[in-house]
């Protein structure tokens, strides 16, 4: 039987996932060819932009007498995602051109209060304005807010509804620097891991896609790869066919736990003790690969010494990972024995997931650890893939310009505002009280206030639905109505953040603009060339703040820059990876990849040799050692035997990416199954006298939300799952975030979206009591 991933809208199964025909097998889908250039037609390469590792080469067909696209299909010449799209990305177009498409910049009607506004009758709350209408309203109440409170209190809240090195961060960082106003850190997705990456190996990289294919044992860890990372798969088949297994380490049983040769399902929260427990057989065993250790690693002995313990013992670890000892010993030592005696290495694909716990730093650093102490990075198909982001030398700071906050009113670097409190940011800081005073020195002497704590009066949001994604939605929808708050939504349709806006401005989709980017799952860099014009007064996020900058008066030659010339600042690097990486290139290719260097076989095997490694020390760092702490919000910590008693995983959908889609038919028809459900275990479910279908409430001291009640094994004992949606389009008007918190990964300052406590009941029943 063929397996062919379809591109286009086009579905056989709409509810089927990634517009696949089959799931058994899994065989390596066929490869398109070229699409055939037709008369008044073209094809144009573009990028998905979209917040994924596999940022796909796509190729857009446009019917020149029209302008419009007629299809878009992935491009077969690139060498990972090999001409097919996912099912988010094929179905496009219905996004591209969707009657709900936000097209005119609008502003908040007199009267209409902020909250919560029925789908599809949004506009009525809005009146129409023209873009210079738009552009000086803005930069005025810009203005105000900056000369009575100070610039920081404005606010700008963006994510990676793009990744394009344009859209997601440079004219926009240009505009906020020079204006004054607060720095955002942006951690809300990535950056627990990322730093975990950093302080192992001291640069975001890893094993390649491709090279899967070449390992013995893969070892899925926190990773969907099937809903999240489809590219990856065909490698991993490959590898399958050839001999190999796939183990998926996952709390939920996902669709890639469901092909996987073996499924553990670990508890939330307790990765650091599961790794611990493997290093502890290897070490125990003497498996571990000393002379690599000893050329490429710092602090082998004491790593050593530390997994030893007892409490790192598989019995041990088997109490609270909910992994048995048995299972522990065999995985740790597969893992150790692959790549020995002719054995294909073993690769680990660890994912985000892993690191959206209070002790994710700790968990990400100490799974990436693993390939150190067997040297697995040796051998072609062996190491570990987390992130690939830092391998591309792009100049950020040419493109986003630091420097202009010194040149601000502020005359300094701005303070800096964690997104992940928002909430708290909005509420707490909303009104000057003992908390929010002057300064009593201040640096610009002609500024009328400089605060301490500076309130927070504008909110400028872009490449991000906020009121959706953010933790503790309550408190976030709570800031978000206030009527002193200025707020600004850069956006392609209408969403739960423009709700609350008092200026709505239409934004292009990645068809509309040109932008250059990299990837965070392979090593090829890329342009995406704009493919059509922007529909009605859709506007770029290079577009609108450049004007935005000029009319708030800023003279710098900066804000005249336009994509042309940011894009050849991007790629202005010395760096060796960049070597054949030119605008021209990329122009007439499409794709390029890093010029890694290589080994007498011709191959790139990061970690392989010290020369890899850009920590301190030039080495693998196992410094400190990873110690285990649960997460306070778990079964195993200190709020765990009070009156939330089940772990609760807000997860993401498969067919959106994160609330991007999430309001389009298509994609909602293929994730109709998991829609507005709570995924119980039956012993949860029987002890609560819930069966599936009923209507359940889940709530804890944040929050509540309405979901339906699913019964089955996806989920293990004592777990409960549940996916994001759009706060209007849940049952009640609240999502899984009404129920996650603002408390911080242990390192990078990252989102703990997944140690969260619940309790759940029967609707009828919780309504009686």
């Amino acid at each position: 039987m063929e397996c062919r991933y379809l591109p286009g809208s086009e579905n056989p199964d709409p509810g089927h996932p990634n517009s696949l025909c089959c799931r058994e097998g899994m065989q390596t889908p066929t490869i398109l060819d070229m699409p055939e250039v037709k008369p008044n037609t073209k094809v144009v390469h573009a990028v998905c932009t979209h917040d994924c590792p596999d940022s796909c080469g796509v190729l857009v067909t446009v019917d020149t007498l029209t302008g419009r696209a007629t299809k878009v299909q992935g491009d077969p010449s690139h060498p990972v995602t090999r001409g097919f799209l996912c099912g988010k990305v094929a179905r496009y177009l219905d996004r591209v051109y969707s009657p709900e498409r936000l097209l005119y910049p609008m502003r908040r009607k007199a009267g209409v209060p902020k909250g919560p506004l029925p789908q599809g009758q949004e506009a009525a709350a809005f009146e129409r304005i023209s873009w210079d209408e738009a552009l000086e309203f803005v930069a005025a109440k810009l203005k105000a807010v900056g000369a009575e409170f100070g610039p920081e209190s404005v606010l700008p809240y963006s994510y990676a509804g793009t990744i394009g090195q344009l859209g997601y961060g440079s004219m926009d960082r240009r505009f906020f620097h020079r204006l004054g106003a607060s720095q955002l850190d942006r951690t809300i997705c990535a950056s627990a891991g990322g730093e975990a990456l950093l302080r192992v190996y001291g640069v975001k990289l890893g094993t390649v896609p491709q090279d899967f294919a070449h390992a013995g044992l893969i070892v899925a860890w926190g990773a969907n790869i099937h809903g999240n990372n489809i590219h990856l798969w065909p490698f991993i088949e490959e590898a399958r066919r050839k001999g190999a297994k796939l183990v998926v380490i996952d709390p939920y049983r996902t669709r890639t736990a469901a092909l996987a040769d073996e499924h553990l399902a670990i508890r939330p929260g307790t990765d650091v003790l599961l790794a611990l427990a493997m290093m502890h057989v290897i070490f125990r065993g003497g498996l571990e690969d000393r002379a690599y250790l000893a050329e490429c690693a710092h602090g082998g002995d004491e790593l050593r010494k530390h997994a030893l313990k007892t409490e790192h013992s598989p019995e041990r670890a088997a109490e609270i990972t909910g992994i048995d000892a048995e299972t522990i010993e065999r995985l740790a030592r597969a893992y150790a024995m692959a790549g020995r005696d002719g054995r294909a290495p073993a690769a680990i694909r660890l994912n985000y997931g892993i690191q959206r716990g209070e002790n994710g730093g700790t968990a990400a650093r100490a799974v990436a650890m693993l390939p150190l102490v067997t040297g697995s990075w040796k051998q072609l198909g062996g190491g570990m893939l987390l992130s690939t982001s830092g391998s591309f030398p792009f100049n950020s700071k040419k493109l986003q310009m630091p420097e202009l906050m010194r040149v601000s009113p502020l005359r300094r670097d701005a303070r800096v505002v964690n997104m992940n409190e928002l909430g708290m940011a909005l509420t707490e800081w909303g009104v000057p009280d003992e908390s929010c005073k002057p300064r009593s020195e201040n640096p610009d002497p002609g500024h009328p206030v400089s605060w301490e704590q500076p309130p927070v009066k504008a909110l400028f949001v872009y490449n991000c639905n906020a009121a959706a994604v953010a933790p503790d939605s309550t408190r976030v929808l709570e800031g978000l109505r206030r009527e002193d708050l200025f707020t600004v939504v850069h956006e392609q349709f209408f969403t739960d953040t423009t709700d609350y806006a008092d200026v709505v401005l239409p934004a292009t989709t990645f068809l509309e603009h040109k932008d250059v980017m990299g990837a965070y799952g392979h090593l090829e860099a890329q342009m995406s060339v704009q493919a059509i014009e922007p529909l009605g007064e859709a506007r770029s996020n290079v577009w609108m703040f450049a004007a935005l900058g000029r009319r708030m008066g800023f003279e710098e030659a900066a804000f005249r820059d336009g994509e042309e010339e940011l894009i050849a600042q991007a790629l202005e690097s010395e760096h060796p990876w960049f070597a054949g990486v030119t605008k021209e290139r990329l122009e007439r290719e499409g794709h390029v990849p890093l010029a890694l260097p290589l080994n007498e076989h011709g191959e790139a095997l990061p970690f392989s040799s010290a020369e890899w490694f850009r920590t301190p020390s030039g080495r693998g760092e196992l410094l400190p050692v990873p110690e285990f702490v649960a997460p306070q919000e778990s079964r195993s910590g200190a709020e765990g035997k009070g009156k939330y008693p089940l772990e609760f995983l807000p997860r993401k959908a498969d067919n959106y990416m994160n609330t991007t889609f999430a309001n389009l038919p298509g994609h909602q028809q293929m994730e109709r199954k998991t829609a507005g459900v709570l995924e119980m275990h039956p012993v949860d479910a029987k002890a609560r006298r819930i069966v599936s279908g009923d209507a359940v409430s889940v709530w804890n001291g944040r929050g509540k939300i309405a979901l339906t009640a699913r019964v089955g094994e996806s989920v293990g004992q004592g777990v409960v799952a549940a996916r994001l949606d759009w706060q209007k389009l849940s049952q009640d008007g609240a999502n899984v975030n009404a129920l996650t918190s603002e408390r911080l990964t242990d390192i990078g300052g990252g989102a703990t979206f997944y140690s969260t406590l619940v309790e759940v009941a029967k609707a009828m029943q919780l309504a009686a009591d």
